[in-house]
């Protein structure tokens, strides 16, 4: 009996000192938070000292390191994981156009990574795209060193130079055409019978209907209209073909054009004023093939090492801008809270994973390689907290029934944390699991059934955040990041995953998907 009581004693004291352990931790954590937070430092290096970070660009390969360096400095394990290889890299450097002539000025524009650059400094004459093949007939000669103006409204994405891009120019040049006919026929009658009925419009919702022929006859590239702010993506052609090579990389530039300067430039063109457009864009190609990582940083669970609590972000970032918000806000916070539970001396009870996934932005590449190689740990993670919605601070969280109780438990110190700051945990579900990836990262680990309860988020004191207006676009900079809400959001990331990582048991998964 006395053995028993002994026994018993001992346990009780052991688990009376690791829960004394546990709240010591999370105090340091709170204390660290606000003493001596280090996310704006993190993300000021990731974006102005590295800047975009597309994945085949030296620059993308230069924050692999940076990160890597940093989870080891803190003393964390490191796995940088092969996520896969891109045929050839790209590189951007800076980009300057001019309008030369009567109204001469400074140009606002932006192209799409893994596009071409310009030979130097090009300058050009400026041209209105055809769009029936007489009209191409008649100017084809004036397109040799011209800048064409394209048609439609851009959100991003280069011309379509696939094959399926090239049968729909096909048919609608064909369209034109027949349309053309039928308005060289009214024009005539009109004509003969002194009348003025209208003529039938020419479709040109398309871009670039002559694209190949024009590249043929020497233009020096293309130039579409984009709404303020400016947005650049990629061109997928390239990276999703492994086929493309060093030596068959499309040469004619692709320049996305405030819109504004557009119609300008357009009235001046339909007016045969004489100006010219000059170019310097530094697009660069690098010899592939080109491998890109996620970078893992691991604390090993002390009791259940087998068993995971991840947070993560996507390293990458499109270049036209830094990738101060997306997703150097989500990425920062998740390295943030890595050197907070470190240097509070926490020792989990199960493994906790710090994610830097890579090309997000190229279609969840990162995230999808990880759980393609890691299929036998699905089971084993308790939840994967991801970051990728903005700037904005944690309010809370959504949950099955199962986990209530125990999110509750541990998200109770966050309200120490800022009094202004609301935070609440609410019961919701079950949820659907998608049938597919789609959006972020979470939504790779969500397909396979695995927890992957996002933190809410919810902007608080006014500062009027607007993630649409800088998502992707030339905006998207350290100065859209504000810095209060990001401190905030590293020390909850860090005192929420801890806690999931100190429950004596997996969240339960009962109700959690449909």
């Amino acid at each position: 009996m006395k053995r028993t009581l002994l026994i018993w004693a001992s346990m009780a004291c052991m688990t009376v000192h690791s829960v004394m352990a546990q709240d010591a931790a999370v105090n340091k954590i709170i204390e660290i938070g606000q003493t001596d937070n280090q996310v704006m430092d993190h993300l000021d290096v990731l974006t102005n000292r590295i800047g975009g970070r597309v994945i085949g660009s030296n620059a993308y390969d230069n924050a692999v390191e940076w990160v890597a360096s940093k989870f080891t400095e803190w003393g964390l394990e490191v796995e940088l994981q092969e996520a896969g290889t891109l045929p050839v890299g790209f590189n951007r450097g800076p980009w300057f156009g001019k309008l030369l002539g009567e109204n001469g000025t400074e140009l606002h524009f932006v192209t799409p990574s893994y596009t071409a650059g310009t030979k130097g400094v090009q300058r050009g004459h400026v041209l209105q795209e055809p769009l029936t093949q007489s009209e191409f007939d008649r100017m084809k000669g004036q397109l040799k060193g011209a800048w064409v103006l394209i048609n439609g409204k851009n959100v991003g994405w280069p011309v379509d130079r696939s094959a399926k891009g090239d049968s729909i120019r096909a048919a609608i040049i064909s369209e034109n055409n027949e349309t053309a006919k039928k308005n060289r026929q009214i024009m005539e009658d009109n004509w003969r019978n002194n009348t003025d009925n209208p003529l039938l419009p020419l479709k040109e919702d398309v871009p670039a209907l002559f694209y190949k022929q024009m590249c043929e006859a020497g233009v020096l590239g293309f130039i579409q209209s984009a709404t303020v702010p400016l947005r650049a993506l990629y061109d997928k052609a390239i990276i999703h073909d492994p086929t493309f090579t060093f030596d068959n990389l499309p040469d004619v530039c692709d320049i996305k054009l405030d819109e504004h300067q557009y119609a300008a430039i357009k009235q001046m063109v339909k007016e045969r004023r004489t100006f010219f457009l000059e170019f310097d864009i530094r697009n660069h190609f690098r010899m592939g093939p080109v491998k890109y990582y996620n970078v893992i940083g691991k604390i090993k669970g002390c009791k259940y090492p087998d068993e995971y609590v991840m947070a993560s972000g996507h390293l990458d970032a499109f270049d036209v801008a830094t990738g101060g918000v997306d997703c150097g806000s989500g990425v920062t916070p998740v390295m943030e809270a890595a050197r907070m539970i470190m240097k509070s001396g926490a020792k989990p009870k199960r493994t906790m994973l710090f994610c830097a996934f890579a090309g997000e932005e190229f279609g969840l590449l990162g995230s999808t390689a990880w759980v393609k190689a890691n299929k036998d740990k699905l089971d084993k993670i308790s939840n994967l907290f991801n970051r990728d919605g903005g700037p904005t601070p944690p309010v809370g969280l959504n949950v099955p029934k199962a986990m209530y109780q125990d999110f509750v438990k541990i998200c109770a110190p966050v309200k120490k944390i800022h009094p202004d700051y609301p935070f609440e945990v609410k019961e919701a579900g079950p949820f659907t699991k998608p049938a597919k990836p789609a959006g972020t990262d979470a939504s790779v680990f969500a397909v396979e059934a695995v927890p992957a309860s996002a933190i809410n988020e919810k902007e608080i004191k006014g500062y009027n955040f607007n993630y649409g207006e800088i998502w992707h676009t030339e905006r998207d900079t350290y100065s859209k990041s504000i810095p209060e809400y990001q401190e905030h959001a590293a020390t909850v990331m860090a005192i929420v995953t801890l806690g999931v990582a100190n429950l004596e048991h997996l969240l339960s998964r009962e109700g959690l998907y449909k």
